[in-house]
């Protein structure tokens, strides 16, 4: 009889022992050197505001918040004092941070994500149905009111800094709709939904920019707010920070998604049962962080279950996300969020897509339940493991 075989998943901040049938199949992202340390990152930062004069006198510095994996704690203080060598007065500088529709965290999960910068300047905290806090510049192509920040519009210099790529997920998205006002947030999500076809937009997947409305949307909303300094972190297949891209402009974020789908594609036939990490915190912080390593998993599972090991510290995330599942079917919810586009009710409605053809138990299982579950399907199922789910996408073709 074989043997199990030993994979070590993250959950939370902990690493769990799981032990899975021999026939297991691991399923890897590519593995990366870490490339990046506190000298190269000066060095280029110092590079490009040589070729790059930035007036520096009223900087905005655009930060995510607390879901996103940044590495902020190293790059921080480094991209701080980088500025200031090149003639920063430190007074000046506004810090956002851009939390979309997202909850305003507290002042220690704040210093949590940012540590000792947090206390050493003042954090703004975006507030996207703050009055008279916004200004319009004009519409995109497809109708989404283009509103900014007045702070955002004010400055001299606008820098994102945002380590976090999955399904392209950084760069403009930091200053909207990370910094955008509400309602043209939700306009803009819900270019998710394909009105006509009555489903979820073709294009609104993974990795995919060209043919995506939402991000082709985006794309517009740039052009008017463009940053001057954008830092674009490449992460390794454990969630790390193993590379940066420092520059500004489309081109800048295109290669960085290249290089980010490059190490994140997995090409794969599908599986009848999947276990799979989402990559701990704070991949899982919560339920609407969850989802997007559900969204990956499906893509690797034929009709039938996975196992996703998630913590979910913070519950589900948000209010907007299950009274959707109480309307009668997904048509009459596709029909509501059609006419009132609102709070989560793109993730709901994705999720419902999936639990259409694959069987996902929304329970806690205790590591005892998970093995007499193996246990039971090991002999006629073909399994797979995923470490980093949240990350890892199927290559497609």
């Amino acid at each position: 009889m074989s043997q199990d075989i030993l994979f070590y998943i993250a959950y939370g901040t902990d690493r769990l022992a799981l032990s899975l049938p021999a026939h297991t199949r691991r399923l890897q992202l590519q593995e990366q050197q870490q490339a990046i340390n506190p000298v190269l990152f000066q060095k280029r930062l110092a590079g490009f505001l040589r070729l790059k004069l930035l007036d520096l006198s009223r900087p905005v510095l655009v930060l995510g918040d607390k879901t996103r994996l940044c590495g902020y704690p190293h790059s921080l203080p480094l991209l701080v004092s980088g500025l200031e060598q090149h003639g920063m007065d430190s007074a000046n500088l506004k810090i956002i941070i851009g939390y979309g529709i997202h909850a305003r965290q507290s002042a220690g999960e704040c210093r949590q994500a940012y540590r000792a910068v947090y206390d050493q300047f003042a954090f703004i905290h975006h507030d996207c149905q703050q009055e008279d806090g916004f200004k319009e510049a004009g519409r995109t192509s497809r109708g989404t009111p283009i509103r900014f920040r007045r702070d955002l519009l004010e400055a001299s210099v606008r820098a994102v800094s945002h380590h976090y790529f999955a399904g392209h997920g950084g760069g403009r998205k930091l200053v909207f709709p990370g910094c955008g006002e509400r309602d043209a947030i939700y306009i803009n999500h819900g270019l998710y939904l394909d009105r006509a076809a009555g489903t979820i937009a073709k294009g609104c997947q993974p990795i995919i920019l060209d043919g995506s409305p939402l991000a082709e949307d985006l794309f517009e909303i740039e052009e008017k707010l463009p940053a001057d300094l954008a830092i674009h972190g490449i992460l390794d297949c454990h969630g790390g920070l193993s590379d940066i891209l420092i520059g500004h402009g489309r081109e800048n974020f295109l290669e960085a998604c290249r290089r980010h789908g490059k190490n994140c594609e997995i090409s794969s036939p599908n599986f009848d049962l999947v276990v799979a990490s989402c990559g701990g915190f704070p991949k899982d912080i919560n339920f609407i962080q969850i989802h997007k390593a559900i969204h990956n998993v499906a893509m690797f599972v034929r009709d039938g279950g996975l196992l996703l090991y998630g913590e979910c510290r913070d519950g589900i995330g948000s209010k907007t996300f299950l009274p959707w599942f109480t309307m009668d079917s997904f048509d009459a919810a596709f029909k509501e969020l059609s006419q009132h586009y609102q709070g989560n009710g793109g993730t709901a409605l994705a999720m419902m897509t999936k639990l259409q053809r694959i069987r996902i138990g929304m329970e806690r299982w205790s590591p005892d339940q998970v093995a007499a579950h193996l246990a039971e399907q090991r002999k006629e199922q073909t399994i797979a493991c995923i470490a980093n789910a949240s990350l890892g996408v199927k290559r497609e073709g």
